[in-house]
């Protein structure tokens, strides 16, 4: 979560309602409570006027987080925000309704049936990301002590281009970040780069199965495979986690062939946001490990206190039970070939997309949403007088959030702009944004002289979420 800091006291700022309300509101502080508070549809109409302030969600292209869900869907959440998804003794259906979901992504990712996969709903992928991650230390850490060899020296491989998630887990979890950097047009981890990292310390690699930076997959058989050389010639077992936050549920019905769940034995775990492709507003995330051997018994808690016996393995507690529900109900009114439609939908939005920018000639792809639905571009080397900055920039003026963002290294020259195409973004919407890129590209291809920039360096950060 962002962190924020103490304000001073300041009052609201009088809303243009009756004279009343407008003197109730103007005495109620921003960042204090009130001594006394206001009628229901005053606070109502205070609170969602400020919120007016906020972009536009369908219109934020930035963002891999559902945006759009059917009007029944809504609907369903609202009325089972009260059921507490921890309490399986007081709410056993909704308990049974997520433990249909692991069984139906289990089946999603390929879990042999003689394995019997088990997971759990998270508050989103960094929790189920840190769960993975937790598992992979234990039983490093057992196998170990087991050779009588020190656990003081943990570390964990991946790419540079994970997702911040990865680097808290390690950081929280006493972990070494071996990253291997970009190179070149390698923009995520491979293979060889993968192995020449990997030691006895090793508790393991992620993979990841839709890179934020430019929406591609990983390699993740061919890592498999190097890893099982290394297995063989030196002896070192290093297992996989899969983080496939968005791929998840985007692989297995537009790219039902590639190999990069469970069929790869070395692949102990995986990860999904269900608020992502899985078509649910936040939040809420899956973890599923192949079989009880991955997931270690010591990281279980039984829980009494509410009523019955319940085992759980989570970093959060109560949370609602709305979101499992909720993707219960996509999984039931879609089924595979639904997922399927709406999925090729968006990756058609996104090839159209990316084809008409590259067409515009002052644009170079750097993917073309063959993956994910998701695409970058930058600018054509030719290009001078303005940066991806200033055409966010110009497109935000117009409501669309299109982030532009400088890689991480070994590519730091890459600036990029990025676009993730969910549901409910149309080929229509899709049009209006390429008219007012065009627009904008030409306003800014007849500047006499480069934009000024005194802030530049603050603009290159961004998070990708």
């Amino acid at each position: 979560m962002p962190l924020t800091t103490q304000h001073k006291r300041q009052p609201h700022q009088a809303m243009p309602e009756t004279a009343q309300r407008d003197e109730d509101a103007a005495q109620l502080p921003l960042h204090h409570i009130g001594e006394s508070g206001l009628d229901s549809e005053t606070a109502y109409e205070l609170i969602s006027s400020e919120l007016l302030l906020d972009g536009q969600a369908r219109l934020n292209l930035a963002t891999f987080v559902t945006t759009y869900m059917p009007a029944t869907a809504g609907r369903l959440m609202a009325e089972t925000a009260d059921k507490n998804m921890i309490d399986k003794d007081e709410y056993p259906q909704t308990a049974e309704i997520e433990s249909r979901c692991v069984n139906i992504l289990s089946s999603f990712w390929n879990s042999p049936d003689h394995e019997q996969a088990t997971g759990c709903s998270t508050t989103g992928s960094s929790e189920a990301c840190m769960l993975g991650g937790l598992a992979l230390k234990w039983r490093w850490r057992e196998r170990m002590r087991k050779a009588g060899k020190p656990t003081d020296r943990p570390n964990m491989v991946m790419g540079i281009n994970v997702q911040v998630c990865w680097e808290k887990f390690c950081r929280y979890w006493d972990v070494e970040p071996r990253q291997v950097p970009m190179e070149g047009d390698r923009f995520h981890l491979g293979a060889d780069e993968a192995v020449a990292l990997c030691d006895e310390n090793t508790i393991g690699v992620v993979a990841i199965l839709g890179s934020t930076f430019d929406g591609s997959y990983e390699p993740i058989k061919d890592i498999a495979a190097a890893l099982d050389k290394l297995e063989r010639e030196k002896g070192i077992y290093v297992p996989m986690h899969v983080d496939a936050a968005s791929g998840g549920f985007v692989a297995p019905v537009l790219q039902p062939d590639l190999e990069w769940d469970f069929r790869i034995e070395r692949v102990q775990s995986i990860n999904a946001s269900g608020h992502k492709y899985g078509l649910v507003y936040p939040g809420v995330g899956w973890a599923v490990w192949r079989n009880e051997e991955a997931l270690p018994r010591d990281l279980v808690f039984d829980v009494n206190y509410l009523g019955g016996h319940m085992p759980t393995f989570a970093l959060n507690f109560s949370r609602p039970g709305s979101e499992v529900i909720a993707q219960y109900y996509m999984f039931t009114t879609l089924g595979r070939d639904g997922y399927r439609r709406v999925m090729q939908g968006a990756q058609d939005v996104a090839r159209y997309l990316a084809d008409e920018i590259a067409k515009i000639g002052s644009y170079r792809l750097v993917s073309h949403g063959d993956d994910l639905p998701v695409f970058a571009f930058g600018l054509a080397p030719e290009v001078q007088n303005y940066s991806v900055f200033d055409v966010s920039d110009r497109l935000r003026q117009r409501g669309w959030l299109v982030p532009a963002y400088s890689f991480p290294s070994n590519r730091q020259d890459l600036s990029v702009l990025r676009i993730v195409v969910r549901a409910g973004m149309t080929r229509e919407m899709a049009d209006h944004l390429l008219d007012y890129l065009r627009e904008q590209t030409k306003f800014l291809e007849s500047l006499d002289a480069p934009l000024p920039h005194p802030d530049d360096s603050k603009r290159k950060a961004f998070s990708h979420n």
